[in-house]
């Protein structure tokens, strides 16, 4: 790791990126990530998210930009911070259990089980609240009208308390010259014109209204939110892996990216019912089609490659081309110099933590127990270590 740390800070054409994916309560995993670079000296120059990924991306973001600050302790701070009403889960199991003899299921399942069902019907004080405790809206005794079911204002609050969005302000990310100050660029989709909506420091500030702006999943029946004349769901729907948003913002540096996957990439046993299918698909959906991104991307790349190679051939002293064509080919100058300067940067390397799943449950990133919090953050810790190790052994 030290011969990486000494690339990062001796290589100022390099930015470092890391991506994080939405996925409810799974963000926890990306906490667990998170606590293993930071442990390692590993430090960001762009951070990138959707939904959940956002928030994360969005508190670790401006605790870089506090130089004393502790992101991996603040992050994991804000964790707990969600889990810790929901002891009262553990309390209501027992009787759930008696009422759900469902022997076939391991207590671990049955926990999550429970854990999701007490979540969806009374929420988080820290993240969500239902409609239904929301006794005072216009519409209460109209469920028909409703267009959400649970609302975010919790998690505003929450948010509030934990990022110092002084820190979130355009200014210095404009350039990106100062290494030391991290990029944030999060995600959401415009409902009407179903299109993204980036929000990206080195072109305006960022408030705790464009983060929650990204976290709106509809599926999930959560309130989409009015902000600056648009109105705004969760940016998973139209990109889960923000990865390209990144290369399109950011395209002359080189990149080395960090992506977490929080929906596993593969699942040996096949789905045994409806419910696991369903499950199983929307993993795939998540999962996010990165892979062929980064194949595109290399291709670009060689594209470009060849470009140069060819322009550099053509305004050579000693070319071999008679006048005529010459002035013709430079009549494409400009567009050359435009790909040139706008898709530039390639990727130097890309770095991949991946969640392995052991129950296959399609709520299982709406549990917000303390027990599975505190799990989530474990396995990304030690994945993203054996990560870490294995890169360390390779580049070796």
């Amino acid at each position: 790791m030290e011969k990486e740390k000494e690339e990062q800070r001796n290589d100022p054409k390099l930015e470092t990126v890391l991506v994080l994916q939405g996925g409810g309560s799974l963000g926890a995993y990306e906490c667990g990530v998170y606590k293993s670079l930071y442990k390692n000296g590993i430090r960001f120059n762009v951070l990138a998210g959707s939904s959940i990924g956002a928030v994360n991306a969005s508190i670790i973001s401006a605790a870089q930009n506090t130089k004393e600050a502790d992101a991996s302790a603040l992050l994991e701070g804000f964790w707990l911070s969600l889990a810790e009403n929901m002891t009262a889960a553990a309390v209501t199991a027992p009787l759930l259990s008696s009422l759900l003899p469902l022997p076939h299921l391991s207590s671990d399942k049955m926990m999550a089980i429970l854990s999701s069902m007490y979540s969806a019907l009374y929420g988080n004080p820290k993240a969500f609240m239902p409609k239904w405790f929301m006794f005072g809206s216009s519409d209460y005794f109209m469920p028909y009208k409703w267009t959400y079911l649970y609302d975010t204002m919790p998690l505003k609050e929450t948010l509030n308390q934990s990022i110092d969005f002084t820190k979130l302000k355009q200014g210095k990310s404009s350039n990106m010259e100062d290494k030391e100050y991290s990029r944030l660029i999060i995600t959401s989709t415009d409902i009407q014109k179903a299109e993204p909506v980036i929000f990206d420091t080195a072109h305006m500030d960022i408030d705790v209204d464009k983060v929650i702006a990204c976290v709106g999943y509809p599926f999930y029946g959560v309130r989409w939110i009015e902000k600056d004349g648009r109105y705004l769901w969760d940016g998973s729907l139209l990109t889960n892996t923000p990865m390209l948003e990144v290369i399109r913002r950011s395209p002359i540096k080189d990149k080395k990216f960090f992506i977490v996957d929080v929906f596993p990439r593969q699942q040996k046993e096949l789905p045994e019912n409806m419910v696991e299918v369903w499950h199983r698909a929307r993993d795939i959906i998540f999962m996010d089609k990165t892979d062929k991104n980064i194949e595109m991307l290399k291709l670009n790349e060689r594209y470009l490659s060849l470009l140069r190679k060819m322009y550099g051939a053509i305004n050579s002293d000693d070319a071999d081309i008679d006048p005529k064509t010459k002035e013709r080919l430079k009549n494409i100058e400009q567009e050359y110099h435009h790909l040139a300067r706008t898709h530039s940067g390639p990727i130097t390397d890309v770095v991949r933590v991946g969640r392995k799943e052991e129950l296959h449950f399609i709520l299982e990133d709406a549990d917000f127990s303390l027990y599975r919090i505190k799990k989530l953050i474990a396995e990304g810790e030690r994945d993203a270590e054996r990560v870490l190790s294995q890169t360390k052994r390779d580049r070796d």
